[in-house]
């Protein structure tokens, strides 16, 4: 429950390499309805999941700046590349709290596994950087399995979600998860809680861990714990982009579940 008298009326960023980012933002409006967000995707660079760590970096940084130019009280990498890449890399760099995705998916995979085999699904950077085992090594012992997904992006994106291929794929990238005997799993890109009801079909025993959702949760937290809720309810949205895809409307609406409810700008990051 929310303490009454918390406030700091500016807005809360979100990033992303392109509008994976944007089911994170769909949890955060819901937990913070008051809230201003401004959210970028940096759709004109997408994808980082298969640049180098040191372009990975440089376009975090400038994700960041650009959302510092408007004056936010917190940001979150809604990305799970950036998060396992970039984040610890460029926090000195940043004046404000910054979140990635990885910590709390962790924490939510080591309290849900009853028998400590947890699977991961990213990027192929994500899972490269072993990111995952490091931090869910510091939680306890557990048997960490993972897998590089880089068609499911394109399939989310192309709302291809419902079909055959989306069917043939998540079998083919699970498949050797699943025979681990992995009960837990960490969807480690914010495109593929749209597939989790797909991969609730396939293998209805698995628990999924929705690694935006988790970290719109433990930021919600963070700034009702820290007194830097909105005090007056404002709820406006600004959506800004460094390219507009000939598809982005559908996209969009994919990820937030209807229209986005505001205008989109389209800026020249770099």
């Amino acid at each position: 429950m929310m303490k009454a008298g918390l406030k700091d009326n500016r807005p809360i960023g979100v990033f992303d390499s392109g509008l994976g980012g944007l089911c994170a933002l769909k949890e955060l409006k819901k937990l913070l309805p008051n809230e201003h967000f401004v959210y970028f995707g940096d759709t004109g660079r997408t994808p980082y999941g298969t640049r180098s760590e040191e372009k990975i970096t440089e376009y975090a940084a400038s994700d960041v700046r650009f959302l510092q130019e408007h004056n936010v009280k917190a940001i979150l990498a809604a990305c799970g590349t950036v998060s396992a890449i970039a984040l610890e890399r460029i926090k000195d760099t940043c004046s404000v709290p910054l979140f990635g995705i990885i910590d709390s998916a962790s924490r939510s995979a080591s309290a849900a596994t009853k028998n400590g085999k947890i699977g991961v699904m990213g990027t192929g950077a994500t899972v490269k950087s072993g990111v995952f085992e490091t931090k869910l090594s510091a939680l306890g012992d557990y048997e960490v399995y993972k897998t590089a997904c880089p068609l499911l992006v394109p399939i989310v994106e192309n709302n291809l979600i419902d079909t055959e291929i989306a069917y043939h794929a998540i079998k083919h990238y699970m498949s050797p998860l699943v025979s681990t005997g992995v009960d837990t799993v960490i969807l480690g890109c914010t495109h593929f809680p749209l597939l989790s009801e797909k991969i609730s079909e396939i293998y209805p025993d698995l628990t999924l861990i929705n690694s935006g959702a988790e970290a719109a949760v433990s930021l919600a937290e963070y700034l009702m714990r820290e007194n830097m809720l909105c005090d007056e309810k404002n709820g406006l949205t600004e959506y800004f982009v460094s390219d507009v895809p000939n598809n982005f409307d559908t996209c969009a609406a994919v990820f937030m579940g209807g229209a986005l409810g505001g205008e989109i700008k389209k800026i020249d990051i770099e």
